[in-house]
């Protein structure tokens, strides 16, 4: 039952995300709200690279994040953003399916060197370290295309774009 729970969240959260990946727009991807603020198309780079980080938790029992570049160069099309998606929400997907209960609750480590951020079962990294993390700059990537005047897709239910508001 734990693993259906923890599937069918992850499931519905990575849909939320391709929808409003599929907005992107193409002219507008080096574009910044603030001078401090990722551009349109880093945002993006980082949810997908957020999903290479959930497929890490169930390739590894732990992730060192000084062995990973800071910031990855922003991916510059709509078509090769929602490509890499979707072939890591398949690898993804085949690790879900893949898991079981004990494999769930694993022990899995997040260290920057001999530096420990957190360690917790798989299931919690998974949910806190991956999901969470990309709704929270999903989020971002939808006031992104609201200051664009690009129409934000539902997540949750209908958007204001989608009842005509």
């Amino acid at each position: 039952m734990v693993k259906q729970l923890i599937v069918g969240d992850a499931l519905q959260e990575l849909a939320a995300t391709r929808r409003i990946l599929e907005r992107l727009p193409e002219e507008h991807l080096t574009w910044k709200p603030h001078v401090k603020s990722m551009s349109l198309g880093g945002l993006a780079t980082h949810l997908i690279n957020l999903l290479n980080w959930q497929i890490a938790i169930f390739r590894y029992l732990e992730f060192d994040l000084s062995t990973v570049p800071n910031r990855r160069e922003a991916l510059e099309r709509r078509e090769d953003v929602l490509k890499e998606f979707d072939a890591n929400v398949v690898e993804l997907e085949r690790l879900l399916a893949e898991c079981d209960e004990n494999a769930l609750g694993e022990e899995w480590t997040l260290r920057n060197g001999d530096h420990i951020i957190l360690r917790q079962p798989r299931a919690i990294a998974l949910r806190t370290f991956g999901i969470s993390h990309m709704i929270h700059h999903r989020a971002q990537l939808g006031v992104y295309l609201r200051l664009l005047d690009i129409p934000v897709p539902g997540l949750y239910g209908p958007s204001a774009d989608e009842e005509g508001n």
